[in-house]
């Protein structure tokens, strides 16, 4: 007997083996830090733990309907006007287990074997892979460091072929931290709409941005485009509220009803108490959302004052997120401590091993001769850290 050959097409996630190797080193007792999972290092605002307490005293213990509680459903229209002025209603919103259980289910809903997927690169490595579990073919579309990792439109015509079904867009961007400018999601929008092909877009980090700038969502830019995306989006980043696994997706109500049937079959409805807990994260107070991102500005300013400092590194400001994306290409071929750098793989290896940093290699996103770094860690850690990696590359 033997395991299903689409199981045999999975790559194993980088960062959740890096964050496995971490916490076994920690268990160890060796002093390590870690750059490796996106997540944030607040705490979940009291309010919101509040909430999810009092759900489970008032007897929220119990299954809840599949496509999550109305009033939250409602309450993710309201967020969505407040935020973007979309209008949606409940019945175009789907609650599931975080963010990546939609997409996940939004690719069941959509793709069929031999189904075309554009996915920008360097890209989250959980959009290639479901999208091979699902027989789909992930087709690439690689953006340059030279324009700090911009989608271009232009680009994205010359890949559209009549097997397109779907584009994966990610603004802002995990891992480069790049963000879309308006207008040319206006022309990737006239695309779509011209060649009858869907997009999924992944706004998961829309509230963590910089520098004065607003996220723009593709799907409020016309009509037309809006019956053909699907926007992804949670309260894991926003509202540090990763374990509390609520994500949702909002889009034309004929898919949103197919995700629904998908969902009943896997997980049924989201966690109850979380949900509860989710309604106070959109109608309490937002003033911490604010504060936290000043946080990752000041610790944005010094991580890549500091990459930048160190000779064969370079890094851009990422416009968004919390994550840095460092070229350390000048490296690859070279011999450190002994050791051979071949790839970005190596390098993070090395730096693990040798230094007890973690980081995630680049050629986990399709983007070699990278390294993605989370400053979502505190700025003892990020000092501490970027000196490790200063002093391991010093020959």
């Amino acid at each position: 007997m033997s395991l299903s050959d689409r199981v045999s097409r999975l790559a194993p996630s980088y960062a959740l083996d890096l964050h496995y190797r971490y916490k076994e080193m920690l268990r160890r007792g060796q002093d390590v830090i870690s750059f490796g999972v996106g997540e944030p290092d607040f705490e979940t605002p009291d309010h919101i733990k509040k909430a999810g307490i009092e759900a489970i005293e008032q007897g929220y213990t119990k299954y809840s309907v599949t496509p999550g509680y109305p009033e939250l459903r409602e309450a993710i229209c309201f967020l969505l006007k407040r935020r973007y002025g979309l209008e949606y209603e409940p019945t175009n919103v789907i609650v599931s287990v975080g963010g990546k259980h939609s997409l996940v289910n939004t690719m069941i809903a959509l793709l069929n074997p031999g189904d075309e997927v554009l996915i920008p690169i360097p890209a989250w490595f959980s959009y290639h892979e479901p999208a091979k579990l699902m027989d789909g073919v992930p087709v690439f579309i690689p953006t340059r460091k030279e324009e700090e990792f911009q989608l271009k439109a232009e680009a994205v015509a010359q890949r559209i072929t009549p097997k397109t079904k779907l584009l994966i867009l990610n603004t802002p961007n995990n891992p480069t931290g790049s963000m879309m400018e308006e207008e040319e999601l206006a022309k990737i929008a006239a695309l779509a709409v011209r060649h009858n092909f869907y997009i999924i877009s992944d706004e998961i980090y829309s509230e963590i941005v910089f520098d004065g700038r607003k996220h723009v969502s593709i799907a409020g830019l016309d009509p037309r485009i809006r019956n053909l995306t699907i926007t992804i989006n949670g309260f894991s980043k926003a509202y540090a509220m990763t374990g509390w696994r609520v994500g949702y997706a909002v889009g034309p109500k004929e898919i949103i009803s197919a995700l629904s049937l998908i969902q009943g079959h896997f997980t049924s409805g989201t966690n109850s108490m979380a949900q509860r807990a989710a309604l106070a994260a959109v109608f309490g107070p937002q003033d911490f959302i604010k504060e936290m991102v000043q946080e990752y500005e000041r610790r944005r300013r010094y991580i890549i004052e500091r990459l930048n400092s160190i000779p064969g590194i370079s890094c851009f400001p990422p416009h968004g997120t919390f994550y840095a994306f460092p070229d350390i290409s000048g490296f690859l071929g070279k011999t450190l401590r002994g050791k051979k750098i071949q790839n970005s793989l190596d390098f993070g290896n090395y730096l693990l091993g040798e230094e007890g940093v973690a980081v995630v290699p680049g050629s986990a996103f399709e983007g070699e001769g990278h390294l993605r770094l989370s400053f979502a860690c505190g700025m003892e850690v990020i000092k501490k850290g970027c000196d490790r990696i200063e002093r391991a590359v010093t020959l």
